[in-house]
């Protein structure tokens, strides 16, 4: 089995497939080596074992109160949001909505603006590797250790998200903005993102809670609607051109229901100090790099979640898309090692960058995982780089 890119091919003998909690404590608690599978979209061996378990089948058991919504952990976030649709939202979305909710908590996976998508969670429950549940809460001790967990922990059965009243967001796209404004454009709207293939600008996608701005700076309003990757047809883009739409439909880049970005690609991210936004740019500019298909530019509020490639600092997040095949990985990490980046763990890199609480991560582990079940066995890569140095 390979994952979403079909750059990693698993080396799981077996995948369970649990239909109910007393089954996948049973699987846990016998499993040598074990890893969670979401959706598949890691781009490197962080989510492979010698076996690997699934919880989409364990009931949805969606559960709506107390401003906020307790759900299983495969479900993906447009399988949620049919459940909260007209009846509450979250604060945000990534790019695409068909990543599971369990998955990109577990990593820091994240949208534009606000905070990512896993500082959201009030509340979860974990299958340790001794097959015991354990609920956590925010605000207990081990809780910020424990929500962006890298699959070391156990097995997330359920989480409870934070929602808000439902809201609407209306999309709008701009061409041509000169450099010189682009750490200027992220106040512009509740999410932006910056798409470049680095020798221009070549659009900013605002998405507003209201009204999005009619200029932007010297950049021209598009009269037809984009995909990130100018070349391809944006029929499968949610709708912009100033629109407006549930914020389900609006916050992602792309539809639930057909395929995401382009499809057959790879991946690579890097969380910078927001601070350092006008110097990533200039050693972007800097940069050639063969097979790239779109960078994307967007920040990200800091938080205080151990493990997260936004902890302790407001962040500038660089993400590469490329074609299949070698990704230069060693040319990009050198250009922004002055900057203090870190990888997002679900994505291509070689050096994961400095996580100021890994070692207190470890401690953690150790002490959750007791039989090392959620252990990297062995040290492998993605067929394009990237190894397993979160685990």
């Amino acid at each position: 089995m390979r994952n979403w890119a079909g750059n990693v091919t698993y080396r799981a003998r077996r995948v369970h497939e649990p239909a109910t909690h007393d089954e996948l404590r049973a699987i846990v608690a016998k499993a040598a080596n074990l890893r969670a599978l979401g959706s598949r979209h890691t781009f490197n061996h962080l989510a492979d074992a010698d076996e690997l378990v699934s919880v989409r089948g364990l009931p949805a058991d969606v559960v709506l109160e107390d401003h906020c919504v307790t759900c299983n952990a495969g479900l993906t976030y447009g399988e949620l949001a049919q459940h909260l649709d007209g009846r509450a939202a979250l604060h945000n979305l990534a790019s695409l909505p068909h990543i599971s909710v369990g998955g990109a908590i577990a990593t820091g996976t994240h949208g534009s603006g606000t905070g990512n998508l896993a500082t959201a969670v009030r509340a979860l429950q974990l299958v340790t590797s001794t097959g015991d549940v354990v609920e956590a809460r925010r605000g207990e001790p081990d809780f910020d250790g424990m929500v962006v967990h890298l699959g070391r922990l156990g097995v997330v059965t359920r989480v409870t998200l934070d929602t808000e009243p439902h809201y609407e967001v209306t999309q709008r796209v701009f061409e041509g903005l000169s450099w010189e404004h682009v750490p200027d454009v992220f106040d512009a709207a509740y999410s932006v993102s910056v798409f470049t293939r680095l020798k221009g600008v070549d659009m900013v996608w605002l998405k507003a809670r209201g009204t999005p701005p009619d200029t932007l700076f010297d950049a021209t309003a598009a009269t037809v609607e984009r995909h990130p990757i100018m070349e391809l047809d944006p029929v499968n883009c949610t709708r912009q051109l100033g629109v407006p739409g549930p914020w389900w439909d609006r916050l992602p880049h792309f539809r639930m229901g057909f395929t995401p970005s382009k499809g057959d690609e790879l991946q690579a991210e890097y969380l910078l100090p927001r601070e350092h936004a006008a110097a990533a740019i200039d050693a972007l500019r800097a940069l050639t790099l063969p097979g790239l298909l779109v960078c994307e530019l967007r920040t990200v509020a800091a938080d205080e979640l151990w493990m997260s490639p936004m902890y302790g600092r407001d962040t500038f997040a660089v993400h590469f898309t490329f074609e299949p095949g070698p990704v230069p990985l060693d040319a990009i990490e050198t250009a922004l090692a002055p900057l203090q980046p870190r990888a997002h763990p679900g994505k291509l890199y070689l050096e994961p960058g400095r996580y100021d609480r890994s070692a207190e991560f470890s401690a953690l582990a150790e002490r959750l995982d007791s039989r090392g079940a959620f252990a990297s066995s062995s040290s492998t890569s993605g067929d394009s780089g990237g190894g397993s140095a979160f685990t």
